[in-house]
């Protein structure tokens, strides 16, 4: 039995779809336990692409059992689109492949328009979210107003929920240019959702709790990347949850104890979607590469990608953050024909030199990075299976990656198929 979490170590974008489908195959459930439909995961098997937003990536793997916890905010059209495209393909074929807690929140219509009209109205300070009403339905979770799938199911209290949410919501729409929602055609709308999900709905917690004490493996798959956590990233740059690996405990409903092995996810090099400083940030021709041959695009929303050289200081909070016991290295081959290659060993602002992240944006946006540069090699990578395989300044730049942020690199990939894979150690076999 293992208990694994997979997380982003920058700012999210990292690859971790591949490597969650790569592993899931050790695995007998997949959990997200966080964020909503602005996460985006892309996988690639036998050259067909699957972008999946709110099911996990082991529905890839039939007779798995896919969890969506109760941290999570869920857009029922999105998932119901989700679950209709996978059919298609043959997967989900038995209603027992997915469980989505009747604890999770909704979202709902407005608060679509309500993160797409704030975000038109800021202008310039704009964050740069994806306007998938993310942010306004963890506001109203928290401000105890939100809508749970479970009151779905529920007509008689649905009404009660809604009209509630609504109170707060109206007047917000109509101050923002947007038109007011009707309660009683919202709660036919929000109830035929729920009847419709119903088969899937339930206790996510206690499938958690079940599959660990009959020694089955779990998977805690993560959304965005550590750097957008509402705690600790680059606020007020983030998304509107936690995204560290503390979280696979608190929105699944496992106890602090049960996550075992944390792997990070990294790029070979760092992106970045959105407003918010981004240090290593290149505006040149080398950024402009990375873009093209990395397809730097966002699954979720389609906008181009910042790119910029590795961040070290980035990864090692990461690491410190959610306790790394391993970094699986995504996109190595992008870097292939670029020489030198530069990765960011501190940061120095105002006659400071820092070797973390400074709370202060403000500060982060003066920082300068300190760089180390490395020789590059031109090889094709894709065809490397073994870490030997690689050329020797590849395996240099990686050792260094590994020296700098305190954490093994367990895994490296050198392409988007499954099988463009060096598996250097897998956790679930530890």
């Amino acid at each position: 039995m293992a208990v694994v979490v997979i997380i982003g170590a920058q700012w999210g974008d990292e690859g971790k779809g591949k490597v969650v489908d790569l592993y899931t195959e050790h695995a007998d459930l997949v959990v997200r336990y966080g964020g909503g439909a602005n996460a985006g995961h892309t996988l690639v098997v036998d050259g067909k692409k699957l972008v999946t937003h709110l099911v996990p990536s082991g529905v890839l793997h039939a007779g798995k059992m896919n969890v969506l916890g109760s941290g999570m905010v869920i857009d029922p059209v999105v998932l119901l689109e989700e679950i209709a495209d996978c059919r298609k393909r043959g997967l989900l074929a038995e209603d027992s492949e997915l469980v989505v807690s009747d604890r999770a929140h909704v979202i709902l219509g407005f608060h679509k328009d309500l993160d797409r009209l704030r975000e038109a109205a800021a202008g310039g300070g704009a964050i740069g979210t994806t306007r998938r009403g993310i942010g306004p339905a963890y506001e109203a979770k928290v401000g105890r107003r939100g809508i749970r799938v479970g009151d779905l199911l529920r007509s008689s209290r649905l009404g009660d929920v809604l009209a509630r949410a609504l109170d707060e919501a109206n007047p917000q729409l109509a101050r923002l240019g947007g038109e007011p929602y009707d309660l009683a055609r919202l709660t036919e709308e929000a109830a035929a959702l729920g009847d419709k999900l119903r088969p899937w709905i339930g206790d996510s917690g206690r499938a958690v709790h079940g599959a660990i004490s009959k020694g089955q493996s779990v998977l805690f798959e993560g959304a965005q990347g550590t750097l957008l956590d509402v705690d600790h990233g680059t606020y007020p740059y983030v998304t509107s949850s936690n995204t560290v690996a503390g979280q696979a405990a608190a929105g699944s409903g496992l106890g602090p104890k049960g996550p075992g092995y944390v792997l990070g996810i990294v790029k070979a090099y760092t992106t970045r979607v959105g407003g918010g400083p981004f240090p290593t940030e290149l505006s040149d021709e080398v950024g402009a590469r990375l873009r093209k041959i990395g397809d730097e695009f966002g699954s979720t929303t389609g906008r181009p990608r910042r790119c910029g050289w590795f961040d070290a200081v980035v990864v090692r909070q990461a690491a410190r953050i959610s306790g790394m016991s391993g970094i699986a290295m995504t996109k190595l081959d992008v870097l292939s024909g670029i020489r030198p290659l530069r990765i960011a060993v501190a940061y120095e602002c105002d006659g400071t030199r820092y070797d973390r992240v400074p709370a202060s944006v403000r500060d982060l946006a003066n920082a300068r990075p300190v760089y180390e540069e490395l020789d590059g090699w031109d090889e094709d990578l894709g065809e490397a299976r073994r870490f030997e395989d690689l050329p020797v300044t590849a395996r240099r730049y990686i050792s260094r990656i590994e020296e700098l942020t305190g954490t093994p690199v367990t895994l490296i990939s050198v392409g988007a198929e499954r099988d463009e894979t060096i598996l250097l150690r897998d956790p679930f076999l530890l």
